[in-house]
């Protein structure tokens, strides 16, 4: 803005008050001073508005690349979910084909003489048994690190009980003095 020093200001002031005079002089400052904060005010105004146009340019710079990424994210998803697909496909024919019982395709035999496919289903029935052999282990490990007799003898949890009955459970009992919560 206009550089003004101390020495200016004050040839400012007497110029004023030669001109203007000692009775209005002080109406002038007044009415100077609430013109110079409005013009600032109006400033600021505009200043932010410029700086919250240029954040919102900013921003929707941003959305767009965010957008094209998304986009590109998307359609290598899309690719190579395509690819699954045909992988897929290709393996679904041969589980049909295994289904429907098409030994074509199980052409060959192991040394018992038996077709692939009946030792795919052994290897398959061996595999589930294996997993619940596996699943009962992790269970029994899971439920019984504290035997049941333990339990019992010790207060253990044997079932799931609410706060108010383990409240009731839990509180000293006083045979001289009645049950209540006031007294």
């Amino acid at each position: 803005m206009i550089d003004l020093g101390l020495s200016k200001i004050a040839i400012i002031g007497v110029v004023a008050l030669i001109v203007i005079g000692p009775e209005k002089l002080p109406k002038v400052a007044r009415m100077a001073g609430t013109l110079y904060g409005r013009a600032q005010r109006y400033l600021n105004q505009v200043k932010s508005e410029v700086t919250r146009e240029i954040e919102l340019e900013e921003l929707k710079n941003l959305q767009k690349e965010v957008q094209e990424a998304a986009h590109s994210v998307k359609q290598s998803v899309e690719q190579s979910m395509h690819g699954v697909e045909n992988s897929i496909s290709g393996n679904l024919a041969e589980v049909e084909n295994a289904w429907r019982g098409d030994t074509s395709v199980y052409a060959a035999q192991d040394h018992d003489g038996h077709d692939a496919h009946e030792a795919m289903l052994r290897a398959t029935q061996d595999d589930l048994a294996r997993k619940a052999r596996e699943f009962r282990r992790k269970k029994l490990v899971r439920n019984s690190a504290i035997p049941g007799w333990y339990k019992q003898r010790h207060g253990g949890k044997q079932h799931v009980q609410s706060a108010a009955a383990r409240v009731a459970r839990f509180r000293p009992r006083s045979a001289s003095s009645p049950s209540s919560f006031y007294s």
